[in-house]
């Protein structure tokens, strides 16, 4: 008799929650873009088109290829990952090749195409510290052979992302690494000192610079500056306030003409909470719910430290982004400019974004 083999599928909920999230971007930025592509191009479906091509349609593809890979293929070729997205991310300084977008430099632009290195940098440090983090798990001296080099790793990036003025990025690398060394069998001690000095370093960080200090102030007192550093929030808690249950209607929101900063990227959450009301953004915040509990059920069925390591990072990624951008755009954490996992504008994000998902899909095969 012939043998059966079971065939090996990625888990369905994962996909399609994931999927669902996608198709609202795709729709909440069909509406939000209109008025600004129409502005600045002349052709009202600029920005659709952009994210379609340079995210969606290059993110399958990076997407098929990461999920028919092997998984220990990511942990055996993890530094030469990183190490790239690091020569990438130094790139952004070098002159003509790098370009200054709104005070930081950020991106590349080669032949005509530009590009945000810090996305691929989030992936590659995932998979570098998901592989490094266990190496030394047996070790009896792990504050010299885990947290120091682990300090040092993330001192490095965290340079990289300060020079770049992209604090919104250095926020979610931080939490990863947390939630990473965290659940990787170490001491909790570690885990603590690695989050004082980081809420040290935002403090200083936040003093550093006028704009942190002004978004601070708003955010502690929201009628403070209101056409000024106050601007912003405002028009965000107005846009997804007027929504009501059902929203004005796909298409009809007032916000998305130039009221409101950043509509395609930072303030998509809070065009679509107009469009669609509260209904619409409830089915976010509960497909990003469901996102995760497919993912934390997956990590907690693997028996490979470095998959479990992958899913948390990579989970920890998508929902702290959620978090932060929508509470944000409703006044509960301050302005960071952080996107929207899935939904915001941007080739860069959403290709990383998809590749990792990739990822996720091959893990939960196993």
């Amino acid at each position: 008799m012939s043998k059966t083999v079971k065939k090996e599928n990625p888990d369905f909920i994962l996909i399609i929650s994931s999927f669902l999230l996608i198709m609202l971007g795709f729709i909440a930025l069909a509406s939000a873009s209109g008025p600004i592509s129409i502005e600045l191009t002349g052709n009202s479906f600029y920005f659709l088109k952009h994210q379609l091509i340079y995210g969606l349609i290059l993110g399958l593809i990076a997407m098929f290829i990461f999920y028919k890979l092997k998984p220990d293929f990511f942990r055996k070729y993890s530094f030469i990952f990183f190490a790239a997205t690091v020569l990438l991310a130094l790139a952004v300084f070098l002159p003509k090749i790098g370009s200054i977008v709104s005070g930081g430099r950020r991106w590349i632009e080669i032949f005509g195409v530009s590009f945000q290195p810090s996305e691929f940098l989030k992936l590659g440090f995932i998979l570098y510290l998901s592989a490094w983090v266990h190496k030394f798990k047996d070790s009896k001296e792990k504050f010299k052979t885990v947290l120091i080099p682990f300090l040092i790793i993330l001192l490095l990036v965290s340079t990289i992302l300060i020079l770049q003025k992209d604090l919104g990025t250095l926020i979610i690398i931080f939490t990863i690494s947390v939630f990473i060394y965290f659940t990787a069998d170490t001491p909790f001690s570690h885990t603590a000192i690695i989050i004082v000095l980081a809420l040290l370093a935002f403090v200083y960080l936040i003093f550093f610079e006028q704009y942190r200090v002004n978004r601070m102030m708003v955010f502690l007192n929201p009628e403070l500056d209101p056409q000024g550093a106050g601007y912003h929030i405002k028009q965000a808690i107005i846009s997804v306030g007027s929504g009501g249950l059902f929203g004005r209607g796909l298409g009809l929101g007032e916000q998305r003409f130039g009221f409101i900063p950043e509509p395609t990227t930072d303030s998509i959450f809070a065009i679509f909470g107009e469009e669609a009301g509260f209904v619409g953004t409830f089915s976010i915040v509960l497909l990003f719910i469901v996102f995760a509990w497919r993912n934390i059920k997956i990590a907690k069925e693997q028996n490979n430290e470095f998959y479990r390591s992958v899913i948390i990072g990579i989970t920890t990624w998508f929902v702290i982004q959620a978090i932060v951008n929508m509470g944000s755009m409703i006044g509960i954490l301050p302005l960071t400019g952080i996107p929207l996992t899935f939904l915001s504008y941007g080739g860069s994000a959403l290709l990383s974004e998809l590749a990792a998902l990739g990822i996720l899909l091959n893990i939960s095969k196993k």
